[in-house]
């Protein structure tokens, strides 16, 4: 039987890496991952995200779609159409599938996601 996951416990080492220079607004910030549990072959994963200042662009391809909070920090999220959303600690947020605009990163955050991703 797989253990409960509590937060509270050690995340697991994180994945680093960065937007594609294609997407990136400016530098690319650098971005942390530590997944701490995945099912659906890979299409749910959940766990924390940590990333420095900057900004990309975003296209989220249909069945792709994300609930975030942020844990601390500032993110803005801004559509096609210039309108802008931010979040800081507490908040909540989704982004839905075939969400097309930018992601900012405002102030270092930390945010625990749960991303489910089944490409069609």
């Amino acid at each position: 039987m797989p253990p409960v996951i509590h937060f509270a416990d050690p995340a697991p080492d994180p994945v680093e890496d960065r937007p594609a220079a294609s997407r990136a607004i400016g530098a690319p910030p650098l971005r942390l991952t530590a997944e701490r549990y995945a099912a659906e072959d890979g299409a749910l994963s959940m766990g924390d995200w940590e990333c420095e200042p900057g900004a990309w662009r975003i296209a989220f391809h249909e069945g792709r779609h994300e609930f975030f909070q942020v844990v601390r920090g500032r993110l803005r999220i801004i559509d096609t159409a210039g309108n802008a959303r931010e979040f800081g600690p507490g908040d909540a947020g989704i982004i839905p599938t075939g969400f097309i605009g930018t992601f900012e990163v405002v102030e270092p955050v930390l945010k625990r996601y749960v991303m489910f991703d089944r490409k069609g």
